[in-house]
């Protein structure tokens, strides 16, 4: 078996334990060594076009908004703005600030026929520390991945 077939066991193994009702759970290092490895992966960053904006970006990411910015509302064109880019064959994996949109992100896809889909753990910026502060516990930018600020 491949790097890549370990991963995604080791993934799935997570998402089973969890009773999680989508293919797995990744950590950000994870999901980067799949978007390397599987040419049609897609990542779908769920966060909010400020956090885009002021935070961060993932090259290559498609982005569709969960919550709307600004109001912080639930997005109504989410899943037909999410099928119009992502093919429902696709391995595709769901990022936001810590992982909890993407949770929901993920548990939507994989309920609407997705069967490859996955939440990325620790999202962006990872969990808050001791000091109430982001981007130092976890997450793709404290994991070193590519990102890059606008």
């Amino acid at each position: 078996m491949g790097k890549l077939s370990d991963t995604l066991n080791l993934a799935q193994e997570r998402a089973r334990g969890l009773n999680l009702p989508y293919a797995g759970s990744l950590t950000p290092r994870e999901a980067s060594e799949i978007l390397a490895l599987a040419p049609g992966a897609k990542l779908v960053d769920v966060r909010t076009r400020a956090e885009w904006d002021w935070v961060g970006r993932i090259p290559g990411a498609i982005e569709i908004e969960w919550m709307l910015y600004p109001g912080n509302e639930p997005n109504p064109h989410f899943l037909a703005q999410f099928k119009r880019q992502v093919d429902p064959e696709a391995l595709v994996m769901f990022l936001c600030r810590s992982g909890a949109r993407s949770n929901a992100a993920a548990t939507l896809a994989a309920n609407s026929g997705y069967t490859n889909a996955y939440n990325i753990l620790e999202g962006f910026e990872g969990d808050k520390d001791a000091s109430g502060h982001r981007n130092k516990v976890g997450g793709w930018r404290h994991a070193g991945l590519p990102w890059n600020q606008g």
